[in-house]
């Protein structure tokens, strides 16, 4: 589907697709294991890890349901964090790297992507840290997958 020139895009379609998901997810955690806070954290994490946090992302903001057409799930997301007793540094952690992959990798900058892509970081590392925390139990049902959107700005300024 053509872009018009008043059809505002998914966050996903801005961004660039799929696969510039996927290389953001694989530059940031290529860099994980040499960061000091991170590494720890992700020691002995599946190969396929950032192919399928990318797959999630990607979905979340409007793009191909490549996630839950492979048998992902929220509940299966938030499952991967419980345990975890994620600490806020590590959170801070995170949300900085990615940010900082995000820009080497070529995400767009312009003020409205990235209003909606730190929202979605702040909120999504924040759920995480709740549910890595002692004591939460798995989902019992089944969350719908988040979608995440322009925001306030409401999308790209197309002027």
């Amino acid at each position: 589907m053509a872009l018009g020139e008043t059809e505002i895009p998914t966050l996903a379609a801005w961004a660039g697709g799929p696969e510039r998901f996927r290389a953001l997810f694989d530059a940031f955690y290529a860099a994980v294991p040499d960061h000091p806070v991170l590494a720890p954290v992700f020691a002995g994490m599946n190969p396929r890890h950032a192919e399928h946090v990318a797959a999630f992302v990607t979905e979340v903001f409007g793009g191909p349901k490549a996630y839950t057409e492979a048998g992902g799930s929220h509940a299966a997301m938030i499952g991967h964090h419980l345990g975890r007793h994620l600490t806020e540094e590590q959170r801070r952690a995170w949300v900085s790297l990615m940010l900082d992959t995000a820009d080497a990798v070529g995400l767009p900058a312009d003020p409205e992507f990235r209003a909606a892509f730190v929202g979605y970081l702040e909120w999504g590392t924040r759920l995480a840290v709740i549910n890595s925390a002692p004591g939460v139990e798995a989902p019992t049902d089944d969350p719908p997958m988040p979608v995440w959107g322009w925001g306030p700005p409401g999308g790209p300024w197309l002027g």
